[in-house]
């Protein structure tokens, strides 16, 4: 019985493992082998920490510099956030190995909401930057900075895991 169970567990094949460019991982949006989206994602995530940064300075101290530093961390961030979201889903979409696992549809979705997240916050702020850091724009850019991190553990999940995006060369 024991056999048979280890048996059937052979001859079990993973059908994703299966499909035609499984194994095609390597970058397509790149500059000399360096993919862009790799390259890009680092600006908007220490900008995120930025604007939450400066708002918490700005609750601190009541300089008006920190509101200001703010919305300019809050707009950049959703700006190259941008960028590195285009760069990202063209890899998405033109690299077969990376289209057809499901992480890096799930990695896709909360970047989206992410996106969403701080431009609303940058929005928000346009209306009045000193009046919109208390106490919402620092609620939410708090909150961009949790949802930062889950998108960025699952894309380093994706790079360090599973080699998505990578050279596969020695």
């Amino acid at each position: 019985m024991a056999e048979e169970m280890i048996n059937e567990k052979e001859d079990l094949v993973d059908p994703i493992a299966e499909a035609p460019g499984y194994d095609q991982t390597e970058s397509l949006v790149g500059i000399w082998g360096h993919p862009l989206h790799a390259m890009s994602v680092a600006f908007p995530v220490a900008l995120t920490f930025c604007n939450f940064g400066a708002d918490v300075l700005y609750w601190w101290s009541g300089e008006l510099f920190w509101a200001r530093a703010a919305i300019w961390a809050a707009g950049t961030a959703f700006l190259f956030g941008l960028a590195a979201g285009a760069t990202g889903t063209a890899e998405l979409l033109l690299v077969p190995g990376i289209r057809i696992r499901a992480p890096a549809w799930t990695h896709f979705v909360i970047a989206v909401l992410l996106l969403s997240l701080l431009g609303l916050n940058w929005g928000y702020r346009l209306q009045g930057y000193e009046a919109a850091v208390l106490p919402y724009g620092i609620l939410m850019s708090g909150f961009n900075v949790l949802v930062v991190m889950v998108t960025g553990w699952h894309g380093g999940k994706l790079v360090f895991d599973y080699r998505l995006g990578t050279s596969k060369g020695s």
